[in-house]
C-alpha cells in the first residue's frame, strides 16, 4: 500500500504530519511506502528534528514548492498553484504511483484538485465527504459534510448509494440504514429540496432508506448514513464539534472547583479517557471523499499527529475494501432518475 501525504496541509503543518507519518510507519506494516509531499527543505528539517530517518526505504519526500493556505479560495488556488503539495500528491494518485491521498489542508482545494485531476466515477455528478460521528449504536456518517454546498436531489441519491457501499465495505454493516436530514420525521416535513429528495430515495432500489431524521437522531437512532447537502452538513458537523469541546471545558471547570469532585474524577479516569477517545475526531482520522476516481481522505484542519496517523489508516482501509469498485457496481445497477421525473 502506497500513500501520498500532503505534508504541508493543516493548521499545525508540517510538524503533526511528520509525527503522524512516524506513527503510521511504526504501526501499519501494510504501509509499503509513504510519500511526504511538500517543500523539501522544510520537510527535511522537520524529519531531522523528529528523528524520521529518510534513509528508510518505506518513506521519501516528493518536492512540491507551493502550498495552498488554509484561508485561500480552494478551487481558484488549485488552478493557480499548479505545483502545490495538494496538486502534486493528487497527480501521484492519478498516475498510479500512490494508492491513497491524505490531507489535513485546504478542503476546498483538495476537493477541487480531486475533481479536476481524478474526475468523478461513472454515474456521479458531485463528490461528497463522509464524516464519521459516534452514536449509541456505533458510527454514523454525515454525507455530505462540505464538498457540495449546493446539492441537487439527484446528488443525494448518489450519496445514499455511495454511503451504503462504504458502510458495507469498510464498516462491515450488512444493511446500512440511510436517513435524510430534515426538520421532522414525518414524510411531508422539510423544504422543497428535501421533499424532492425524499421521493427519489423512496423509489431507489439497493438502499435501506428509513425516511426523514432529525438532529437528535444522529446520536439516539441506529443510523449508518445521514444525507444532507454540504452546506447543512458542514454547519452541523462544526456545531457538534464545538458543543463537545464546550461540554468538556465546562465539566473540567466544575470538577476542579471541588476537592470531592476531583477525587471522584480520579476514580473515573478510565471512563473519561474512553469517552474522549470515542468522541474525538482524532480517533476517526479522516473522512473519505466519495465519488472521485481515486481514494482521497480529508482530515480535520486542526489534526494532531494521532489524527494524521488514523487518516492514513482510513485511506488504507478504503483501498483494501475496494470501495470505489463497489460504488461503481451499485450505481451501474440502478437506473438514473431525476427530480423532474418524480
Amino acid at each position: 500500500m502506497k500513500v501520498a501525504l500532503d505534508a504541508m496541509g493543516g493548521d499545525h503543518a508540517p510538524a503533526v504530519n511528520i509525527g503522524g507519518a512516524i506513527d503510521a510507519l511504526r504501526y501499519y506494516p501494510k504501509l509499503q511506502h509513504l510519500y511526504l509531499v511538500g517543500v523539501q527543505e522544510i520537510l527535511e528539517a522537520e524529519c531531522h528534528q523528529q528523528g524520521l530517518d529518510l534513509n528508510d526505504p518505506r518513506v521519501s519526500i516528493v518536492h512540491a514548492p507551493e502550498v495552498i493556505g488554509m484561508a485561500e479560495p480552494g478551487a481558484k488556488t488549485v488552478r493557480r498553484k499548479k505545483l502545490s503539495s495538494i496538486n502534486v500528491a493528487m497527480e501521484m494518485i492519478k498516475d498510479g504511483r500512490a494508492d491513497a491521498f491524505v490531507s489535513a489542508g485546504n478542503t476546498g482545494g483538495a476537493v477541487a484538485s480531486a475533481t479536476l485531476k481524478l474526475r468523478t466515477l461513472p454515474g456521479v455528478d458531485r463528490a461528497g465527504i463522509a464524516s464519521a460521528l459516534p452514536n449509541e449504536y456505533g458510527i454514523c456518517h454525515i454525507l455530505d459534510a462540505g464538498a457540495n454546498p449546493e446539492a441537487k436531489p439527484e446528488h443525494l441519491v448518489a450519496y445514499a448509494i455511495m454511503g451504503t457501499a462504504f458502510a458495507r465495505g469498510v464498516l462491515g454493516v450488512k444493511e446500512p440504514k440511510v436517513g435524510l436530514m430534515s426538520n421532522g420525521e414525518e414524510d411531508e416535513k422539510g423544504t422543497t429540496f428535501t421533499k424532492e429528495t425524499f421521493k427519489l430515495l423512496k423509489q431507489t432500489p439497493g438502499i435501506n432508506f428509513v425516511g426523514n431524521v432529525e438532529g437528535r437522531d444522529l446520536f439516539e437512532t441506529e443510523l449508518d448514513v445521514v444525507l444532507c447537502d454540504g452546506f447543512v452538513g458542514n454547519i452541523m458537523l462544526k456545531t457538534i464539534e464545538a458543543t463537545a469541546k464546550a461540554v468538556s471545558k465546562w465539566l473540567k471547570a466544575e470538577i476542579q472547583g471541588n476537592p470531592l469532585r476531583i477525587a471522584g474524577a480520579m476514580l473515573a479516569q478510565g471512563a473519561f479517557r474512553a469517552l474522549k477517545e470515542k468522541s474525538s475526531y482524532e480517533t476517526y482520522g479522516g473522512s473519505p471523499l466519495l465519488g472521485v476516481n481515486g481514494v482521497v481522505i480529508i482530515a480535520h484542519g486542526s489534526s494532531t499527529a494521532l489524527a494524521v496517523r488514523n487518516a492514513i489508516r482510513v485511506g488504507m482501509e478504503t483501498v483494501e475494501s475496494r470501495v470505489n469498485p463497489r460504488i461503481e457496481e451499485a450505481l451501474a445497477a440502478i437506473p438514473k432518475v431525476t427530480a423532474a421525473e418524480v
